[in-house]
């Protein structure tokens, strides 16, 4: 049943992050981007920080073990984010990618994203959706609840990332349907890496307080490093109130959350 529900959530999660981004690009008012970014900030803080460490120390591990486990994991991130492995790029609201730094109104910017950066694009995306996934299946296999929480937060920051890469597919000269047909690709990494996980892990549940370590420290990793210093970026007044007021309801949702189903 864990298996089920673990691959459920990953195609679930790559289909609503799939038609997010399709819907952010092509129909959705480009003025509500930075409160969804401001959303999914918030989401990820507070599922890392409310449900994911508080049931990796409810464990009985020794909390310095987790501690040192959470900093290594954002040594980590940052090395493999360094390496070009863990790719989370994000559209502004002009429809700009902030990892990969193009200009739409530059000329030659197509010849300059070809086949080596869709290339990039595709590896650190694949590697980055098959991580989630084994994070997905490790919250399941600690409880549905927070199974559920963890494939939320993953959802909420998929959507701009996926919108970013989809922007740079095409600057690169794809057309819709292979830029689409790419990322849906890489997404089923995502139901790849919960399969792999979910087998993997059942037989080594000592190792879960530690998981729930590294996917906590993804979590707190792609809020600080990108999310949270593009909404600090902002200038307009209008905007940044927004972009606050998304980040707290993305915090409230969560909690919510935490107190309906408690801890097991």
């Amino acid at each position: 049943m864990t298996l089920a529900y673990v691959v459920l959530a990953t195609f679930t999660g790559g289909v609503l992050s799939l038609l997010g981004s399709m819907l952010l690009i092509t129909g959705f008012p480009q003025r509500w981007l930075p409160r969804l970014v401001g959303f999914a900030a918030g989401v990820l803080l507070a599922v890392a920080l409310l449900e994911v460490l508080p049931e990796a120390f409810e464990s009985g591990v020794e909390p310095h073990q987790l501690f040192m486990t959470l900093l290594v994991g954002l040594l980590a991130f940052y090395g493999l984010e360094r390496a070009a492995l863990w790719r989370h790029a994000h559209v502004d609201e002009h429809g700009h990618d902030h990892y990969c730094p193009t200009d739409s109104h530059s000329h030659g910017m197509s010849d300059r994203l070809g086949k080596p950066t869709v290339l990039s694009v595709m590896l650190g995306d694949g590697f980055h959706n098959f991580v989630d996934g084994v994070l997905v299946a490790a919250s399941f296999l600690v409880n549905p609840a927070l199974g559920w929480s963890t494939a939320f937060a993953i959802v909420a920051h998929e959507i701009p990332q996926e919108a970013g890469d989809f922007v740079i597919m095409r600057t690169a000269g794809l057309s819709k349907l292979r830029a689409l047909s790419l990322n849906a690709a890489s997404c089923v990494m995502s139901i790849f890496g919960g399969i792999v996980g979910c087998l993997a892990l059942v037989h080594l549940q000592g190792a879960l307080p530690y998981i729930l370590c590294v996917s906590a420290a993804s979590f707190l990793y792609i809020s600080i490093s990108d999310l949270l210093p593009m909404l600090r970026r902002e200038s307009h007044r209008h905007t940044s109130m927004w972009q606050t007021v998304a980040m707290i309801l993305g915090v409230v949702a969560v909690a919510v959350g935490v107190g309906l189903h408690g801890h097991h």
